[in-house]
C-alpha cells in the first residue's frame, strides 16, 4: 500500500472494531464495484471529512485470508454460475493482524438474502478437509453437499480497509492487492491493480458514497471473488457467464486477452 494512501487515512476520523459491530444497517443494501486500484488516492480523499475508517489496535490497513471448499467439479462454483438461486460457499476466513480464524458456511437465497454462519476454528489452511476435525461436523450439520466430497479448491490473500459513514447509515469496504492460488491447477495470480469495493447502505438512506463513485466513473459490477479467482486461474472452467467481468477486469488491470471462443 502506498505512502499516500497510509497519509491520508491517518487524516481520518477512526472507529473502533467494538463500536463498528453497533452499526447495524438491518433492512440494508448490497452493492459492489471494482475499479483499478490507482483511483483510491483520489477516492479516498474525497472520503476523508465523510467518512471513519475502521482501527484495530492502531492498524488500518487489515490482511485477511481465505480458503474456499469445492468438489472436483466444482460444484458450488458451477451453481453460481448456472444462476441456482439456492447455494452455498464453504470457506475458512482469516483476519491475519488478529490471528483469528473462522470456518463460514455462506447461503444464498433464492430471495437474494445472504445468511453466513460461522465457527472459530485454529487453522487457517488445510490440505484436506479431514484436518478441519470438529469443523467436519459443523459442515455436515449445515451443507447440501456431501461433506467428504469438499477439498480446498481456491485461495485468496488481500487487504481491506473498512470504513462507516458519520451518519452511521452506511459502512464500506475497499479491497486491494488480492492474490488467488487454485488448488486444483496449481496457477497463482496476483492483482495488484484491482480494486474491489463493497457498499452496505441503509436501505433508506441516499448514499453519498455511491455520488462520490460516480463522479470517479466507478459502475457498479456483481462480482465474486471466489468466481473470479477460479475464472482467472483455472483456463478449462465453465465462465460463459463471466466472459464479461473477466473482460472488465482484464481492462482494468491493463492486460489484454482473447476470449472470442
Amino acid at each position: 500500500m502506498s505512502a499516500e494512501v497510509k497519509e491520508i487515512l491517518e487524516q481520518m476520523d477512526s472507529i473502533s472494531l467494538e463500536e463498528m459491530r453497533e452499526v447495524q444497517l438491518m433492512d440494508r443494501l448490497d452493492s459492489k464495484y471494482v475499479a483499478n486500484a490507482a483511483l483510491l488516492p483520489e477516492l479516498l480523499k474525497k472520503m476523508v471529512s465523510h467518512f471513519r475508517v475502521q482501527d484495530v489496535n492502531g492498524i488500518r490497513i487489515s490482511a485477511y485470508s481465505t480458503q474456499y471448499f469445492d468438489t472436483p467439479e466444482l460444484t458450488t462454483y458451477l451453481k453460481h454460475h448456472n444462476r441456482v438461486l439456492n447455494r452455498q460457499k464453504y470457506r475458512i476466513r482469516s483476519y491475519v493482524d488478529s490471528n483469528l480464524s473462522f470456518l463460514e458456511v455462506k447461503n444464498k437465497s433464492n430471495k437474494g438474502r445472504t445468511v453466513k454462519t460461522r465457527v472459530p476454528i485454529h487453522v487457517s489452511h488445510v490440505e484436506n478437509i479431514e484436518e478441519l476435525n470438529e469443523g467436519v461436523s459443523f459442515l455436515s450439520e449445515l451443507s447440501d453437499l456431501d461433506v467428504e466430497s469438499l477439498s480446498p479448491s481456491l485461495a485468496n490473500r488481500f487487504n481491506r480497509i473498512t470504513f462507516v459513514n458519520k451518519e452511521l447509515t452506511e459502512r464500506i469496504t475497499i479491497d486491494t492487492e488480492i492474490q488467488f492460488q487454485n488448488y486444483f491447477t496449481g496457477i497463482e495470480r496476483y492483482y495488484e491493480d484491482l480494486m474491489i469495493i463493497e457498499l452496505k447502505q441503509d436501505g433508506n438512506a441516499t448514499s453519498f458514497f455511491h455520488e462520490l463513485l460516480l463522479d470517479l466513473r466507478i459502475k457498479k459490477t456483481k462480482i465474486s471473488k471466489y468466481c473470479i479467482g477460479m475464472v482467472m486461474t483455472d483456463p478449462n472452467c465453465k465462465y460463459n457467464r463471466f466472459k464479461r467481468k473477466k473482460r472488465l477486469v482484464n481492462k482494468l488491470i491493463n492486460i489484454h486477452t482473447d476470449d472470442s471462443n
